[in-house]
Parts: structure tokens; C-alpha cells; sequence
């Protein structure tokens, strides 16, 4: 809380809203102008070195018509795009807007609308092939990279600095808060030594880069691991391991949500065959049956129950703690809109106090190398992240379920995270989700899920370090992201 006067004549465009005038931010900002050039985007934006706008609202008819992402503010977390955006559209639709959106590497998507989501934003890398993006995004593009470069610009956007003048500027229109227009009153310190801003953007260069191969690995992954387990051969990972990012780019495909739901399917059934009074054709696919017993030649397929019962993993869901506990501390409190590309946000939405985390933290019992795998959210029910000593100290909501791998020979961490995102798997969560109230989830049809475990222990440990790799290198670098960031103005 913040306490502080202000004259009348100091009241601009009769906003009333204290916070829009925090005097802390005006103090920071002076002390940062020895050493740097403190420039609004409105002057930037005047004098040519940058330029923004914002996408389109294509219509919810256009939603599902094809797998070129549409980008909305929800999909952008952890200064990416993830890798399997909610919403896609045709060909057709996106040669409507493509030129008029032009987006490019080296672009920046900031989210201008949404609440909590204001000021979330994402680098464009070689690996976002086609994409559109909403009307809630404003892209801002450097056009003159000899004043600002772009991963600067980036760099700058998340700081701690500039992220509390979002948070005071931020204002709610009609339903929802946005930015708005304050956006150009945004102040970003730019360092005037050119030998020190150099050296950041190397850095952040390198992290970046490492981010994005991993990503890419992330996003060809489902496919890779399926043919893994189908030939029982780890040559394919090999190969990709020694790819540079434009091979691994050549490789992948634009895809969306409805990649995990399969193709049309007309089939019949004997009555004989419903169970529990199941009447959704989606549940009995046949395709999914003919594939594991493709895949039983070189897996074994045992349920996630199977594996429950007999003590190889433990898994139970979290806690809904209420509504007043949010915001009382710093203590992330995992929802299931908190991660993506197989990690948790390094800034979730709620946090809450030591007490607070004390009185659930022995239940819920969160480790390192705890897997979470969203129960309850329509389409982001299946997805899955694995927790990393960053994320231990926290606790998890309900909709989630905690798995924890007890027998790490038989199966360890990294490589249930891996066959839990390969299609066969993610096409039986989708066929067993369900509408509950207002929401869908899998409930405890879990249970069903079949796994289809290596029976070669070389492909297991090959799977599973492949994995641990691209886990480790992304957290390693979205550290350094955060420290890089936090270092530009101290």
C-alpha cells in the first residue's frame, strides 16, 4: 500500500485512480536517468524506431476451420507462444489477414486486454511458422534496430519497472481491463552504455535460442515419441539431437488443440460393449485400440490405475483454498491456466501467504520432479508440466492431479512427462473427458489411460534423458531470462 498527496493541477486527463500516479515509480525512473535514456513508446514510436498495432477479431465461425494458430492472449506464457494454441483457422482465413498482420521474427506480441494476462508477452521466433493473432494483442515491431534492438525492446517489457507502470496504468473498459491507450505512456530505460547493452543482448540471444530449440523439440515431440515406441528405435531422437533450429523448423507442422481429438470415425458397437451406462461415440473409439495393439509389441500397456495400485505412482488431486487467500502473499498457487510447454509460469496468476501454504504444504506433499497433469478445463484438460526445484515450494488447485513416480526404474519422471504428451496418450484423455456442470474433465477416468511403457530399457532411459535435457536447458534459460531482466536496470 502506498500512501502520498498530489496537487490538483497534477491530475491528468481526469484520471482519479491513485495508482496511475504512484510517486515510487516516478522516484525509480529518476534515479535510472544518470545511466539511462528514459524514453516513452510514444517518443519512440514518433521518431521511427518502433511501430505497433493491434490483430483482428476473425469471428468465432473461423475458430476450428484449420491448424494455422489464432493466437489470443491466453496462448502467449513464458515469453512464447505454446506449442499447441487453443484456437486455429484455414488457409483461406489466414491469406485474408496475413499480409495486413505481417508478423515476423524478431516481432514482439504484448497482451493489451485481459486482467491479470495485461502485459504478458512474447518474442517471435523462426519456429512460429503462420499465425494470426486477436484484436486483445497489439504487435510491436523495431524498425530501427541501431537505436533498440529487438531483444532489448523484449528485455525491457519485463522488467519489474516497467511491468508495475502496466499494472498502474491498466483501467477497466467496459467488461475488461485493459491498457488502452496508455500503452504509449509506458517509460522504458534504455542503458546508454553501448558495450553493457551489447553484452545483455548477447546473452539474451543465447537464452532465447536455447528456449526455442526446446520448444521446437517440444512441438515435433508427440510425433517422435510415437514412432519411437512403434519401431523401437531410438534413432529417430538421435537424429534430432543433432539437428540445428531451421532442420528442426523444416520439420514442424502447424497444429492446434483439435490435432489431440483424431479424425472423423463411423463405426458400430454391440450393446454388449457400452460400459457404465457410456453413450458418447467418442469413448469407444477404434482407432485408439488398433494403435496399442500396434504398440504392444514393444510396450507394455498398463493403465494409469494399474500403475496406481500396484504402488509405481501415486496421484490425488489439490485443493481449493478460496478466493480470499489469493493475493495474500507470493507463494504460487498452480491453477490449471498456470502452465504450458511443459512448465509452470514463471509468473502464476495467484499467490498466497506462508500461513496459508503451511496449513495445505504436507497434503498436498509437492516435490521436484512431481508431474502435474490438468483434470478439469475443456480443452486444456491433458496437459501436463513436471515441477523443477523453482516450483516445489507451492501449492495446487483441485482441477489438478499430482503424480509422483515411486519405482523409477520401472518409470521415472521425465519419461511419463514424455509418453503422457505423445499422441496415443492424449487422444485417450480426449475421448474420455467429459462435460461436468459447466465444465469438462476427466474425472477419474484416469484411471483408464493406458501407458505404453518401453519394454526396452535402452529406449526408456534414451526417452527419458532426452527429456530431462530440454526440461533443464528451458528452466536454466528462462532463469537467466528473469535475472537478465532484473540486471538491465540495477
Amino acid at each position: 500500500m502506498i500512501s502520498y498527496w498530489i496537487d490538483s493541477d497534477q491530475i491528468s486527463d481526469s484520471i482519479f485512480i491513485p495508482k496511475y500516479y504512484n510517486p515510487n515509480l516516478v522516484e525509480k525512473i529518476n534515479d535510472l536517468r544518470p545511466t539511462h535514456n528514459c524514453m516513452s513508446i510514444k517518443e519512440l514510436s514518433e521518431n521511427g524506431i518502433i511501430q505497433f498495432y493491434t490483430g483482428h477479431e476473425i469471428g468465432k465461425n473461423a475458430y476450428g476451420t484449420g491448424d494455422i494458430p489464432f493466437v489470443r492472449t491466453s496462448d502467449i506464457s513464458n515469453w512464447e507462444i505454446k506449442t499447441i494454441p487453443k484456437q486455429g483457422v484455414s488457409k483461406e482465413i489466414y491469406n485474408e489477414y496475413s499480409k495486413v498482420q505481417d508478423v515476423q521474427e524478431g516481432d514482439i506480441l504484448f497482451v493489451r486486454d485481459g486482467t491479470y494476462l495485461i502485459g504478458n508477452n512474447c518474442f517471435i521466433t523462426k519456429v512460429d511458422k503462420e499465425l494470426l493473432f486477436q484484436s486483445h494483442i497489439l504487435k510491436v515491431r523495431v524498425i530501427k534496430p541501431e537505436y533498440m534492438e529487438p531483444e532489448l525492446l523484449f528485455l525491457l517489457f519485463n522488467t519489474d519497472l516497467v511491468q508495475e507502470q502496466i499494472r498502474s496504468f491498466q483501467f477497466t473498459a467496459d467488461i475488461i481491463d485493459t491498457i488502452g491507450q496508455r500503452f504509449n505512456e509506458i517509460i522504458l530505460p534504455v542503458p546508454k552504455d553501448k558495450t553493457f547493452r551489447s553484452q545483455i543482448v548477447t546473452k539474451l540471444q543465447h537464452a532465447l535460442s536455447q528456449r526455442v530449440i526446446g520448444k521446437a523439440f517440444i512441438k515435433h515431440m508427440p510425433k517422435i515419441i510415437e514412432q519411437v515406441l512403434l519401431d523401437d528405435d531410438i534413432n529417430e531422437i538421435r537424429k534430432l539431437e543433432k539437428m540445428d533450429i531451421d532442420e528442426i523448423t523444416s520439420l514442424i507442422t502447424t497444429e492446434t488443440i483439435t490435432s489431440e481429438f483424431g479424425g472423423f470415425n463411423c463405426f458400430s458397437l454391440l450393446s454388449s460393449q457400452i460400459k457404465d451406462s457410456i453413450f458418447i461415440p467418442k469413448y469407444y473409439d477404434p482407432t485408439i485400440e488398433k494403435e496399442l495393439s500396434e504398440l504392444e509389441h514393444n510396450c507394455e500397456l498398463v493403465t494409469m490405475g494399474q500403475l496406481k495400485l500396484t504402488g509405481v505412482i501415486s496421484y490425488y488431486t489439490g485443493d481449493e483454498i478460496g478466493k480470499m487467500a489469493y493475493g495474500t502473499g507470493s507463494i504460487p498457487f498452480i491453477r490449471t491456466s498456470d502452465f504450458s510447454n511443459w512448465e509452470i509460469k514463471h509468473n502464476p496468476k495467484q499467490g498466497i501467504s506462508e500461513e496459508i501454504y503451511e496449513e495445505y504444504a504436507i497434503r498436498e506433499d509437492v516435490n521436484e520432479n512431481d508431474v502435474l497433469l490438468v483434470r478439469d478445463g475443456t480443452y486444456l484438460v491433458g496437459s501436463s508440466c513436471i515441477i523443477t526445484k523453482f516450483d516445489a515450494k507451492s501449492l495446487f488447485c483441485g482441477g489438478l492431479y499430482k503424480i509422483r513416480c515411486n519405482d523409477w526404474e520401472r518409470i521415472d519422471p521425465f519419461l511419463l512427462l514424455g509418453l503422457l504428451n505423445s499422441y496415443i496418450v492424449k487422444r485417450q484423455i480426449r475421448t474420455k473427458q467429459f462435460t461436468r456442470d459447466v465444465i469438462d474433465t476427466i474425472g477419474n477416468r484416469i484411471d483408464e489411460v493406458v501407458i505404453p511403457i518401453p519394454r526396452n530399457d535402452v529406449t526408456k532411459k534414451k526417452i527419458s534423458d532426452f527429456i530431462k535435457k530440454i526440461v533443464e536447458t528451458r528452466i536454466d534459460s528462462r532463469e537467466e531470462i528473469t535475472s537478465l531482466a532484473k540486471f538491465v536496470i540495477n
